[in-house]
């Protein structure tokens, strides 16, 4: 067959990109895949585990860095640095999408952080006041042409 290479020969990988709904539900299960579900794909070249998953941003909480349509690309197998930007499983069993700041150890062990937005119009979410459960951390960030 000479020159022409599969897709999966040059490294690049479908990436299912799913709704907050969908993305909250993996706090309780990692698989996102089912037989019968059908997915819009998105098309990647990074060394990423096999539950990675993308979202489009919604709403106006993370602008102006993220602005809704903007799509990310989340590893749930990637523990979050401080700075870094998760999304997270809220008390309302949907996916957020915020900036991740640890704060202490609680007493019992439990690791207590705060998910900041980044638009100061929405509050700060503490997880030992909020049941909130991190899901992944942001591998990549795309950026769409945007109408002047």
């Amino acid at each position: 067959m000479g020159g022409v290479k599969t897709l999966a020969e040059v490294g690049t990988r479908k990436i299912p990109l799913i709704s907050y709904i969908r993305a909250g539900a993996l706090a309780y299960n990692a698989h996102i895949l089912n037989e019968t579900d059908e997915f819009e794909y998105i098309l990647t070249d990074r060394d990423c585990s096999e539950n990675t998953f993308a979202l489009k941003i919604e709403g106006d909480s993370m602008q102006p860095e993220f602005e809704p349509g903007d799509i990310i690309i989340v590893d749930p197998e990637i523990e979050p640095c401080p700075g870094e930007f998760v999304v997270a499983k809220n008390c309302d069993n949907e996916a957020t999408f915020k900036k991740y700041r640890p704060q202490t150890t609680a007493m019992d062990s439990k690791a207590v952080f705060e998910l900041i937005p980044l638009n100061p119009d929405y509050p700060t979410i503490k997880s030992d006041i909020v049941p909130v459960t991190i899901i992944g951390t942001m591998v990549e960030h795309r950026i769409y042409r945007r109408k002047r």
